[in-house]
């Protein structure tokens, strides 16, 4: 029997700017997905999890999934896609073939897996990139592989980009494998470099609140976004003279100036030279005629959609700007308690920064409201959005005793809004620091 868990994570800073190169600082939760796998002779891969108060099954063999029909990404991504119901199955699929695929087994045995969790689904808490990891790591020790936590990251954020099909970027796998608890992850996101861990000040607490309202990253309005920003990034990089090529659907651009990364153009570099020179919305139709691609990988412009371009693409330019003057501040919060202050007004930056995208909604906007008119004299500094936007959870900063004001705005929230509102208080260890815990004999 192999055991592995891995955590939820809070956004705290960062968010959607993760797939623009941006600097997120991110906190592990200490609600966690637990993967049990024994090994069976039988050459299958059968999966049991609990979703709510129900338990859910699915079996699939091994043989297609390595030199059969479905031996693919593509084709075992569309195998899924056509199946609603087993969706949930694909995160963990996915992550079997693509360890079974990297393993020095030939002929593979089957695996019996059974999931347990207790990360919420669609709350923008990771969800998925706890099962990713979780699974991962059980599986590449049953195989006897032996990976290092970041490239596991890397791993199970393709397998959720080109199996399961959603277009999220690294920062939630990395801080699910990588992440340590009460310390915020520094990663840059460039592609992922952990830049180090950040503690949280003695006296101080990152929370969240779930809305009730269900997020989730394979939505329209998340691809959107992300698709507008790299819409923008073509369109700015095209004005600068950046040699560039077609390939397939994709543009590739030869940028030594940013590296590939929107992040990397400043504040002020965008106010004086780019801001004028985006739309505020083009369609999809527009752009392709006249650009004919992007330089993402895992999205592609919809010539009948609208994209907000102007709001996608300074998103993650101030955004990379907010999170390294947050970082600063945070390092020093402990010998200059009025920087809370400052920090709070971050995140609100932030939230508002998303809403401008178009990925707010009334309940994570009724909750960040609801702590600023709390404020500082109870204890709560600033809130904001989290992960994909559009519903989900919102991060709150405050001090260690305003833990009953948050409770007592999620139950004020809840009442008004009629959704059930789940706070997360505690943080809680990576999947690398928890490790595996191996009981011995296959069956």
């Amino acid at each position: 029997m192999y055991v592995a868990r891995a955590p939820g994570r809070l956004d705290v800073m960062g968010g959607i700017a993760d797939y623009s190169g941006a600097l997120v600082l991110q906190l592990p939760l200490g609600r966690e997905t637990t993967v049990s796998l024994q090994r069976q002779a039988v050459p299958r891969c059968d999966v049991t999890s609990r979703r709510g108060e129900a338990w859910v099954e699915f079996g699939i063999d091994l043989a297609p999934l390595l030199t059969g029909t479905l031996r693919e990404p593509s084709a075992l991504a569309a195998y899924f896609a056509g199946r609603p119901s087993d969706h949930w199955a694909s995160y963990v699929i996915g992550v079997v073939q693509h360890c079974l695929r990297h393993s020095d087994e030939s002929t593979p045995t089957g695996m019996r897996i059974s999931i347990e969790s207790t990360v919420p689904e669609g709350k923008g808490v990771s969800s998925s990139a706890a099962l990713e990891v979780a699974t991962m790591m059980a599986v590449n020790e049953a195989l006897g592989a032996v990976v290092e936590p970041r490239a596991v990251a890397i791993a199970c954020q393709w397998v959720e980009n080109h199996i399961v099909g959603a277009p999220c970027g690294i920062m939630d796998q990395m801080t699910s494998a990588c992440g340590e608890a009460d310390r915020l992850l520094r990663l840059r996101c460039q592609p992922g470099t952990i830049e180090g861990y950040s503690e949280v000040p003695r006296g101080f607490r990152f929370y969240g609140i779930d809305s009730g309202v269900r997020h989730a990253v394979t939505g329209a309005d998340y691809g959107t976004v992300r698709a507008a920003a790299f819409m923008g990034y073509r369109m700015i990089a095209d004005a600068v003279g950046l040699a560039s090529r077609r390939d397939g659907a994709r543009v590739l651009v030869d940028d030594p100036r940013w590296n590939g990364y929107l992040a990397n153009v400043t504040p002020r570099e965008y106010e004086e030279r780019y801001r004028d020179l985006l739309p505020e919305r083009m369609t999809g139709a527009e752009f392709l005629e006249r650009f004919h691609g992007t330089t993402d990988r895992v999205t592609r412009v919809d010539a009948g959609r609208s994209y907000p371009v102007q709001s996608a693409t300074a998103h993650p330019i101030y955004e990379q700007a907010r999170v390294t003057r947050f970082a600063e501040l945070l390092e020093g919060l402990a010998t200059t308690p009025d920087a809370a202050i400052e920090l709070g007004r971050l995140m609100h930056g932030s939230h508002a920064s998303y809403s401008a995208c178009g990925l707010g909604s009334d309940g994570t906007d009724r909750l960040v409201e609801m702590v600023s008119a709390s404020g500082a004299s109870s204890g709560l500094f600033g809130a904001k959005i989290t992960g994909g936007g559009s519903g989900g959870t919102v991060a709150i900063f405050g001090t260690d005793a305003a833990e009953t004001a948050v409770r007592d705005i999620a139950a004020r929230y809840a009442a008004e809004s009629g959704r059930v509102a789940e706070v997360f208080a505690e943080s809680g260890p990576g999947a690398a620091q928890i490790g595996v815990d191996s009981r011995g004999a296959n069956p």
